[in-house]
């Protein structure tokens, strides 16, 4: 079964491995924000190429498992609200890891595997997760999943 995954637990953690400074109960700070979107808007060549052959062999379309993680469930419960707009499954709950965050996550609704289009998912995904506080912690997904 192949399992594709472009996840890369950050949790917040830039700001402080970059010694960034943040306003009092903010989670992420502009710079982190720039830090992750640009990490995880590098995905790794054979993710790519993964997902190109996954659309021109499978011809099948997607889900995409996602996560975020913020530091208050208020911001938490805000984010999950706008994802629930977009269709999406939805979960928010404490970090099991981290009992000090919180975390959001699901799947998408299914879409085509297409490099461009996961790329652009991608940066709107660390978009929303800013402008609600939240870090946008990745994705990964399963084609034998429907």
């Amino acid at each position: 079964m192949l399992r594709l995954i472009s996840h890369f637990k950050t949790m917040g953690l830039i700001d402080i491995f970059f010694n960034i400074p943040r306003a009092k109960g903010q989670f992420v700070s502009a710079k982190a924000y720039n830090i992750n979107r640009s990490k995880l808007l590098n995905i790794p060549s054979e993710v790519l190429e993964q997902l190109h052959n996954m659309e021109k062999q499978v011809q099948k379309e997607i889900k995409l498992e996602y996560t975020f993680y913020t530091n208050t469930a208020e911001k938490a419960s805000r984010l999950a609200f706008e994802i629930e707009k977009l269709g999406y499954t939805v979960e928010q709950c404490p970090d099991p890891a981290n009992k000090k965050l919180f975390m959001v996550t699901g799947w998408t609704t299914t879409m085509k595997p297409a490099d461009t289009l996961i790329l652009k998912w991608t940066e709107d995904m660390c978009e929303l997760g800013y402008k609600f506080d939240c870090e946008f912690d990745g994705w990964m997904t399963d084609p034998g999943l429907d």
